[in-house]
């Protein structure tokens, strides 16, 4: 079974997409909450507490086929400062780098690495932090690509990431998991004009990855919505008309609509900071009724949380999505184990990755990629030959 060590591991959402195909054999956060609600989940024999950039090679066991690291998106998230990886959180990427570096020079180097990031990757400084992230994984020894993938493919939730794929440079690539040209359906404009702009000697390195399309989503959000008391505390009157009255020209006209219509319909509603016209900001919120929820955030303030809006005729009503709905929209099933606070269980939800997007690049790329048989039957006859 291949092996992997999970950085930055916070619930184990990508552990939770790996597994059963993969075998953990070291985890990695700087939180305790988070890693307690990993312990929950996992148990606590691979978990290591603590900053990645104090990690030694003797801390990691084994060699382990993948090294999974899906580090702090703050300072490179179109909603953050701007402070990219010479930012406190997101520059936590260059311990990673040591981590790596340490195993290379024991002869451990990990034959894959994914980075998981926010779309804000590609265009963070100009393109010169996704061009020094590539630069790194060149000065390890691998070759790498990347990849947009949203998980509103698999999941009623519109959630959007980058994953950089990087293989060992001694590592051999079957023809039929890359290609000359950029897909259309995992390579968006960001991510084209991101490779195109790479310094020249980093082009050398770069691989389009072959994946096949997306699936079709196959679930709604009303799908995810449960019947627990917890998650039925609908706002008062006077709640629902403030959020209303805050609702963009736009979102009224979408609510107006699904009044019209006279069949029930629930969507997600969430709220967002816009400039005022004088120098400072207001709240504005928005409804949509396509059958997906907005991004999942951390709870960093009143306009990260998502609320649910139920229009049945002229009685429209809603509420705050609760942490076990937020929990299914990011494909972790009712057995999981969620932080007792809400606040804990929306940090450790907002920062995840959604586990259904994971399994489908472990079985449709990565376990090809180290002659695993994952799942290839899109993969041409002569493969075998």
């Amino acid at each position: 079974m291949p092996t992997f060590y999970e950085f930055f591991c916070g619930g184990g959402m990508a552990r939770a997409g790996l597994e059963p195909e993969w075998r953990c054999l070291f985890a990695n956060d700087v939180d305790p909450r988070k890693g307690a609600a990993y312990a929950a989940n996992w148990g606590s024999d691979e978990l290591c507490i603590a900053d990645v950039a104090s990690l030694r090679a003797a801390d990691l066991p084994g060699s382990a086929d993948l090294a999974w690291a899906s580090f702090p998106c703050q300072d490179l998230s179109l909603a953050g400062a701007g402070a990219g990886l010479g930012g406190a959180r997101s520059g936590a990427f260059w311990g990673f780098c040591s981590a790596m570096r340490a195993l290379a020079g024991r002869g451990r180097a990990p034959r894959l690495i994914v980075l998981e990031n926010v779309v804000g990757v590609l265009t963070s400084k100009g393109g010169a932090d996704f061009a020094a992230i590539c630069a790194a994984l060149q000065g390890l020894g691998y070759r790498f690509g990347a990849l947009t993938i949203d998980a509103a493919h698999f999941l009623p939730q519109s959630r959007p990431r980058v994953f950089i794929v990087a293989i060992r440079r001694v590592e051999p690539v079957p023809e039929w998991l890359f290609t000359h040209a950029p897909p259309s359906h995992h390579a968006s404009a960001a991510l084209r004009r991101a490779a195109a702009a790479l310094p020249t000697g980093l082009d050398a390195d770069w691989i389009w990855w072959g994946l096949p399309e997306p699936p079709r989503p196959n679930l709604r959000l009303a799908d995810c919505l449960g019947d627990h008391p917890d998650e039925l505390r609908w706002h008062s009157r006077h709640q629902t008309e403030r959020l209303l009255a805050a609702l963009s020209p736009a979102s009224q006209r979408d609510v107006e609509l699904a009044r019209a219509s006279g069949e029930p319909a629930i969507g997600a509603l969430f709220r967002r900071t816009r400039p005022d016209g004088a120098g400072g900001v207001r709240v504005q919120a928005e409804a949509r009724f396509d059958g997906l929820a907005g991004c999942l955030r951390t709870p960093g303030g009143g306009s990260s949380r998502q609320f649910l809006i139920e229009v049945v005729g002229e009685k429209t009503r809603t509420r705050l999505l609760s942490p076990r709905e937020a929990a299914r929209l990011m494909g972790l099933l009712d057995a999981y184990v969620l932080p007792l606070r809400a606040t804990d269980a929306f940090h450790l939800i907002g920062d995840g990755v959604a586990a259904p997007v994971v399994r489908f690049l472990s079985r449709r790329l990565l376990l090809p990629l180290i002659g695993q048989a994952g799942e290839c039957d899109w993969a041409p006859q002569a493969l075998s030959a």
